[in-house]
């Protein structure tokens, strides 16, 4: 008759370390507390920014202030967004396109260059071809006379590898004036 209960109580034990072990750590890392906020100066990895998340101040014509967020990893694809729309012919390939920019580094948030500063425009020509980083030969194509562009270029569309000033892999912000079209 003691075997009913030794079998009892191997159940009942069986069922106890179940519970235990589906209420314990499984030691599996991919689960995570959505609520739980990054440290600072670190991103999270679950959504890419968009153009929306990047702050820009200031009015067009003067140097401005980028802010990019800590909250969202690097876009991986050229992203474009019209500040302050313009006038005029949009940019077509062939054009030239006399700029002023400000560019601030992704991975440190500071400013690397900007023609506000140095007083002085930059013209690229022929717009597709000239000679400047891919992300602009494509970024400033429909851009107006007057138009404020926010331009992030990723690293395959900027300087890859490196070189220039600008670090390995390194995602670029440019707040773009277009200053004359021709």
């Amino acid at each position: 008759m003691q075997t009913p209960a030794r079998l009892v109580a191997a159940v009942a034990l069986s069922l106890s370390v179940l519970a235990t072990s589906a209420c314990s750590d499984s030691g599996d890392d991919k689960a995570s507390d959505s609520t739980t906020s990054p440290s600072p100066g670190t991103t999270t990895a679950d959504r890419e920014c968009t153009a929306d998340d990047i702050e820009v101040t200031g009015d067009a014509g003067s140097a401005p202030t980028i802010t990019i967020p800590d909250d969202c990893t690097p876009p991986t694809t050229l992203l474009t967004k019209d500040l302050v729309t313009g006038s005029g012919p949009a940019a077509e390939a062939g054009d030239a396109v006399e700029t002023n920019y400000h560019l601030v580094t992704w991975s440190d948030k500071q400013v690397l260059d900007s023609s506000f500063e140095r007083g002085e425009t930059f013209t690229v020509a022929p717009l597709g071809q000239a000679q400047v980083i891919e992300g602009w030969n494509q970024g400033l194509v429909g851009i107006q006379k007057g138009t404020r562009r926010l331009l992030v270029v990723p690293p395959d569309l900027g300087y890859g590898a490196g070189g220039n000033g600008i670090e390995p892999n390194e995602t670029l912000v440019f707040v773009i004036d277009a200053v004359s079209i021709s």
